[in-house]
């Protein structure tokens, strides 16, 4: 399927948003900011359109400015700590973006990212000026050329120092997933238990009526069986009472009373 005219001015703003994203930008550069806003924009009208791309492309899109707008806002953050751990999550794009690229430009700005913060943190700690730091890995070699000894132990510790900071920060990542795994778990776990619970309450409730029907039932018939028996007695005592009656009487004109 042929590209929209709105998904080729997608795919050249994003190619533009990539470039200025790979360049060292002023704080006070508003560009980037402005552009990825109006991708969001323009990506949600592609999606809205009849003749969409497919879903593959759009989610490959979607990647790349989710990307961006996390970049922008990771640069935002004040420690250079902090936007590392921040970029560690960003995820950038699988595909390139135009076909004059070999590799995503995406991924490109994310490395470019990753060693400028890096950098920073290596000027924190040693307390130098974080914008004499050279991004560039080929340039860090070049100087540490002309360092002492003791220099080059330095920055060999510091690479340690670095490299440790940045495997806690995987660690702590891949624990922060397995305890939102575990909570996921728990949480099923705990809604089949409820979902039994209510099972077994529902059942036991309808037992109970089932019992109580069955108990109003016998009720009524020993009710129904006292009243016979009741009737039976009553008769029984009556016709007592009467033999006894006709039994006095007839011993009375039987025997006659002594003079």
């Amino acid at each position: 399927m042929a590209a929209t005219r709105l998904e080729l001015n997608l795919m050249r703003l994003l190619s533009r948003c990539e470039a200025l994203a790979a360049e060292r930008r002023d704080p006070e550069e508003w560009r980037l900011e402005k552009y990825v806003a109006a991708l969001e924009d323009m990506l949600r009208e592609l999606k809205k359109q009849s003749s969409k791309p497919a879903p593959e492309l759009l989610n490959e899109y979607s990647r790349k400015v989710d990307f961006l707008k996390g970049l922008l806002e990771a640069e935002k953050l004040s420690s250079s700590t902090e936007k590392a751990l921040a970029n560690q999550f960003l995820a950038p794009g699988r595909t390139p973006t135009t076909a004059k690229e070999r590799t995503p430009a995406t991924k490109t700005v994310h490395l470019q990212t990753k060693a400028r913060c890096t950098g920073q943190m290596r000027s924190e700690l040693l307390g130098t000026d974080p914008l004499a730091t050279d991004d560039s890995e080929e340039l860090n070699i070049r100087k540490r050329k002309g360092l002492t000894s003791d220099e080059k132990q330095s920055a060999v510790e510091l690479d340690a120092v670095l490299q440790h900071h940045q495997d806690m920060q995987e660690k702590l990542a891949e624990e922060m997933l397995s305890l939102a795994r575990s909570l996921k778990n728990n949480t099923l776990a705990a809604q089949n238990v409820i979902k039994q619970d209510n099972q077994t309450l529902s059942h036991s409730l309808r037992m109970a009526d089932q019992n109580f029907e069955k108990l109003k039932d016998e009720s009524d018939r020993l009710e129904q069986h006292a009243k016979k028996s009741v009737n039976w007695l009553l008769w029984i005592m009556l016709i007592v009472v009467c033999f006894i009656f006709i039994s006095m009487i007839l011993f009375i004109r039987i025997f006659p009373k002594l003079k």
